[in-house]
């Protein structure tokens, strides 16, 4: 019988969503697992054959838990908000939620092609009212809620304000924006406005003023992973760096803790690191420096305040609001110059782009330590975000300062003994201390680190700012605040609306608030976002007393908030909602939050490994101190997937004037002519050989198109590049299915490599396991349609086969090794073959093996031998070591060190045995003859060398 994939693919498709074979409920009876892959953004091109890498991965995992009795849950979902799908809807006036859900329909076609163990009963989607519920309401708990340093959680807004109310700010242990400092009397005295104001310096969700990259073309803030060489990644308009009014999250309130939870998570090494880079602890000290001749002052942070004698000059950010206060008249014009150029360059940019940059300020701070006057910089290199936005550069010691010096040919101070500074800075983690204070110059108190070592100098220096009221001691981290305002239509409304220009919430028993319709999807004419342009919010009752009543008007508040959340928005606790999705009542159910927890297995790519990484675990977090969610980590163990690369196909045009129909040349014979390489649809070209008649009909300029051949075909040239509609290297994964079945698309691309690396697409090499398919539908049945296997006993190197195969893909499984296990599969399956296996008892396992790899097949061969139920439920076969106990083994026989024959011997056969039964074998006279036997060397389990003279 023929393996008729697509029939089979079909009609197991259909059984598993009339059985809801899938479908996943709280079971108390078993243990759970909980697999997530990072839901993706349904985009119009639909699915590359990279896009489902991941999806497979896990669904393998998925699949070989619920076979080892796990209660497994696998959804799936739409992150269906952003701003694709809005310029598309200003293109085209066509609403965006038109669009997305076009996008979801053919992405969820695309995917049941695949055959994903999704429970579809749980999906869900961003940009759906009952799923944005939630992310209102959780932005309502972050608003009324700030960070206790003192607890170190968040707590309610109240407990702060009943502090305020009874002590004022004395005492006060709370993560802020800015140190405010008022009495009991003072805070009771304040407006209402006066206390929202002071009351949004803690908040957790707030507003506040900051930075952000805006695109004045696209009319938004994008996030530092939409801006590329400062210009946006969608339709590469400019983005400048300019100061707005945005709601935050205090993001930052949570470093310690998500510092603190990587240690409890089992994530790769590279991957923690990279979060601990982003957070950026540092313990330090805080200084303050005073401006020469003048009565302004301001704070740096340093981790190293022992170099304070190396300081020859002092840098700002260029977002810092004492560039304004600084900059001399004699200056302005350079300044103001400098400052254009830099808000052109994004955040990024300037962190990965070391090119030496700045202007002096024409202002000079004093040295607290020495009074020396020191001149004021403004560079790039400075973050206005990290510190304070100010530095003391010490470019003995710190490769940007002295790249910078170097530059602007400004002093250089070693501090350390035999330190050569003549080329580059010197690593000034050790050694003794010198030059301090430097000579001519008396320190302050006579305060001298001569003679110390660097750990020394550090501690002594800390004590002596702090007794001398010069600064603080503090830990600070580079992790800044999330922005969480966007400038667009597609995204989450807030709930807010606005009296006396501060904002309030609108009450959780009216959310959600719908996203209303509006009439274009541009900003208005006066500069506000496009929800400015909405005539009326869905909001359909208001209780007078919430708000003014001049404020309510046909159905709705004014002014409500015309930002809409940005994307992460909705990906920050899509978690949570897969446990409970239904729910109508709460983002999750108490029951479910404690049946399901957390996440067992996250798989997603390496570009979240900060933003959606970091932002998840705070909210998460939040919700966790909030009593919302059970587990304070999110996502237990995490596996980053590489990504597919194309394999580009190349025709050679060759180079003829005057010719009215192009001549195209085979890659063995381009190198006679001169020729151009144009890039080919792959779809038309199979193991690197072209469809002549296809190339033809594929673009109107090649319909009469010639050909040079070489063995009657034409050879394409090749290369890996990044799969990419612009070079026709997209490969559809329908395409693929059509043509050799789900089964094979699968196997093939957990083929292709380790999970984790990245790896070429070559369709030239599918061929090999679709003929591996058929080889295992071979040990079923025949050419005659017979069914073939019995209920004949199994051999002793069947059953070696076979648990040699549960032992290396049991292992694989659990280590992500897919691609070895296919390789054991054929190997099993050869060997299977070759020995005419036919043993139900062991082909009914090989069935169980495959299920997660090939799920359709197995179904098909799983019900063929007489089993009940789904092969998914199908036990996981346990190995049996005793299986692989060699009763004999096979040693090569050499003479000289030349190998000549083999014999076999029992598996415990001692060197006595093995010495006399070799030099008694009759092959062994052959190449002994005459000669005398030196001695006879035996090596464990492998050879016997047989020494003549």
């Amino acid at each position: 019988m023929e393996y008729n994939f697509r029939d089979i693919e079909k009609r197991w498709q259909k059984k598993w969503v009339d059985d809801k074979t899938y479908k996943v409920t709280e079971d108390k009876n078993r243990k759970k697992f909980y697999v997530l892959n990072m839901f993706p953004y349904p985009s119009g091109a639909g699915l590359h054959v990279g896009h489902p890498l991941g999806y497979i991965a896990s669904d393998i995992y998925a699949r070989y838990k619920r076979q080892q009795g796990f209660n497994v849950l696998n959804p799936m979902g739409y992150d269906a908000y952003g701003l694709p799908a809005e310029q598309y809807a200003i293109q085209t006036g066509q609403h965006p939620e038109i669009t997305t859900v076009a996008n979801i329909n053919h992405y969820r076609e695309q995917l049941d092609k695949i055959g994903f163990s999704f429970d579809w009963d749980r999906e869900v989607r961003t940009c759906a009212p009952d799923y944005y519920h939630w992310t209102q309401w959780a932005f309502i708990r972050m608003f009324k809620s700030y960070y206790s340093l003192a607890s170190q959680k968040a707590q309610p807004i109240i407990k702060l304000i009943e502090h305020f109310e009874l002590m004022g700010t004395e005492n006060i242990s709370a993560a802020c924006t800015e140190e405010l400092h008022f009495t009991a009397s003072e805070w009771n005295s304040f407006s209402e406005k006066k206390k929202q104001e002071v009351l949004m310096n803690y908040r957790i969700a707030y507003l506040g003023e900051t930075m952000v990259n805006w695109c004045p073309k696209l009319g938004t803030v994008l996030a530092n992973d939409e801006v590329v060489d400062g210009v946006s990644v969608r339709g590469g308009y400019p983005v400048v760096q300019q100061k707005m009014r945005q709601w935050c999250l205090r993001v930052s309130a949570y470093a310690q803790r998500l510092l603190d939870g990587l240690e409890t998570i089992d994530w790769t090494d590279s991957l923690k690191e990279t979060q601990r880079n982003w957070i950026g602890r540092s313990e330090g000290t805080e200084m303050e420096f005073k401006v020469k001749d003048s009565d302004k002052h301001f704070t740096i942070f340093t981790t190293r305040a022992d170099t304070i004698f190396g300081v020859t000059f002092m840098v700002l950010a260029p977002e810092s609001e004492l560039v304004d206060e600084l900059t001399t008249a004699e200056q302005r014009a350079a300044v103001d110059e400098y400052i254009a150029y830099v808000k052109k360059r994004t955040e990024r940019d300037r962190i990965s782009d070391h090119r030496v940059t700045g202007v002096f300020s024409g202002s000079y701070a004093v040295n607290p330590f020495t009074g020396d006057a020191i001149p004021i910089w403004i560079s790039e290199y400075v973050l206005a975000g990290y510190g304070t936005g100010a530095i003391m550069a010490v470019p003995a010691h710190d490769s940007r300062d002295y790249a910078f010096a170097k530059h602007f040919n400004l002093p250089i101070i070693p501090l350390i003994e035999g330190a050569d500074v003549s080329e580059q800075s010197f690593d000034a983690k050790e050694g003794i201390v010198e030059n301090s204070p430097k000579s001519g110059v008396e320190a302050l108190n006579g305060f001298s680190l001569n003679g110390l070592t660097v750990k020394e100098a550090i501690a002594a220096t800390k004590k002596f700012v702090t007794e001398n009221n010069l600064g603080r001691v503090k830990v600070n981290y580079r992790l800044r605040d999330a922005i969480f305002s966007r400038q667009r239509y597609w995204g989450e409304p807030f709930p807010v609306y606005y009296k006396d220009n501060m904002p309030y919430m609108i009450p959780k028993e009216k959310l959600p608030l719908l996203l209303p319709e509006i009439d274009e999807y541009k900003p208005t004419e006066t500069g506000e976002p496009p929800l400015g342009r909405a005539k009326c919010w869905a909001w359909d009752t208001v209780k007078e007393e919430v708000v003014d009543k001049s404020l309510i008007d046909n159905k709705t508040i004014f002014p409500l908030e015309l930002n809409t959340m940005p994307g992460f928005a909705g990906s920050s606790a899509y978690y949570l909602r897969y446990m409970d999705p239904k729910n109508d009542k709460a983002l999750v159910g108490k029951e479910a939050d404690e049946y399901w927890q957390n996440v067992d297995l996250y798989v997603g790519g390496t570009e979240h490994a900060t933003g959606h990484l970091i932002y998840s675990r705070f909210w998460n977090k939040f919700l966790y101190d909030s009593g919302y969610s059970c587990a304070d980590e999110p996502f237990k163990k995490l596996v980053n997937q590489g990504m597919i690369q194309g394999r580009s196909n190349f025709v050679y045009r060759i180079n003829q004037e005057g010719a009215d129909h192009p001549t195209f040349v085979s890659l063995g014979l381009k190198d006679q002519y001169e020729v151009t390489p144009i890039h080919v649809d792959v779809n038309i070209v199979s193991n690197d050989q072209l469809d002549l008649e296809a190339f033809k009909a594929w673009r109107p300029e090649y319909a009469n198109a010639e050909f040079i051949l070489e063995d009657g075909k034409y050879i394409c040239g090749w290369a890996i590049e990044k799969m990419s509609k612009s070079m026709f290297n997209v490969v559809n994964p329908d395409m693929i299915v059509e043509k050799y079945g789900a089964d094979t698309l699968r196997l093939y691309e957990m083929f292709l490599g380790p999970v984790e690396q990245s790896k070429p697409w070559d369709t030239n090499g599918i061929d090999g396991c679709h003929r591996f398919l058929k080889k295992l539908w071979a040990l079923f049945y025949n050419r005659d349609d017979e069914f073939l296997p019995n209920d004949d006993e199994p051999t002793a190197e069947q059953l070696k086969s076979l648990h040699k195969l549960i032992k290396k893909v049991t292992f694989d499984i659990e280590h992500f090794s897919y691609n070895t296990s296919i390789s054991a599969f054929m190997i099993a399956v050869g060997e299977l073959a070759q020995s005419k296996c036919r043993s139900k008892v062991v082909l009914k396992d090989l069935v169980a093996l495959i299920c997660p790899f090939a799920p359709h097949i197995a179904e098909e061969l799983w019900h063929a031998l007489g089993e009940q139920g789904s092969a998914c439920d199908a036990t996981w076969p346990q190995f049996n070591e005793s299986y692989l106990v060699e009763s004999s083994m096979q040693l090569t026989v050499s003479f000289n060190g030349k190998a000549r024959f083999q014999m076999q011997f029992a598996a415990d056969a001692d060197n006595k045995t093995i010495e006399e039964a070799v030099l008694a074998d009759e092959k062994s006279a052959k190449y002994i003859g005459d000669k005398k036997v030196v001695k006879v060397i035996i090596v464990p389990k492998k050879i016997v060398n047989i020494v003549v003279k």
